[in-house]
């Protein structure tokens, strides 16, 4: 006797690619990208002349350096993190009859008039060893203090926040007030 095939029952497949296709589009619409964030820094134009050595006083740099170890020198002395926007507003903001601090001079800048601007370099330097976090948080509090000055400069001039400024003849003028001055060096063996 020949035996009969058992017929296995088939499943309805044909709305599977509808119910595929609504899946993927509701995931696409209800997923988040995250978005890279970064430091903020425009870079300097080239150099025309790279050969040529700028000479910078000495008064008008604060030296920040970052060894292997994650250890924090200013101007060659240990420092904390949690100081160094402290340390750097104090080196940024103008002090004219001071003469260990950085030169000022005095600028005339739109919608704010004359303004006394410092000079102040803040140079960057780590070790090729230095974390990444310890990196961010240095370039973190050096941002602070820059943007602290902004924003008190912001309140004076114009009555309002920096960050709620909409202008942008008064964005420029408080970036004139106070422009980021931060240099950073090729990272090498700090000792």
């Amino acid at each position: 006797m020949a035996r009969k095939k058992k017929k296995v029952p088939e499943i309805n497949a044909s709305s599977m690619a509808d119910i595929s296709f609504l899946l993927l589009i509701f995931f696409l619409v209800t997923t988040t990208m995250d978005t890279d964030s970064g430091i903020t820094r425009r870079l300097p134009p080239p150099i025309e002349n790279p050969d040529m050595d700028v000479k910078v006083k000495e008064r008008n740099i604060l030296n920040v350096m970052i060894n292997k170890y994650d250890k924090l020198m200013v101007n060659g002395k240990p420092s904390q993190v949690e100081d160094l926007k402290d340390i750097t507003r104090d080196f940024i903001t103008p002090k004219p009859n001071n003469e260990t601090a950085p030169e000022v001079e005095m600028k005339e800048i739109e919608l704010i008039g004359n303004f006394m601007t410092n000079k102040g370099v803040v140079s960057l330097k780590n070790d090729r060893g230095t974390s990444y976090q310890m990196y961010i948080a240095v370039q973190n509090e050096l941002a602070k203090a820059f943007n602290e000055l902004r924003e008190e400069v912001s309140q004076q001039y114009f009555r309002t926040s920096y960050s709620n400024l909409t202008d942008k003849d008064k964005i420029d003028a408080v970036n004139k007030a106070v422009p980021v001055r931060i240099s950073e060096a090729e990272p090498e063996e700090i000792k």
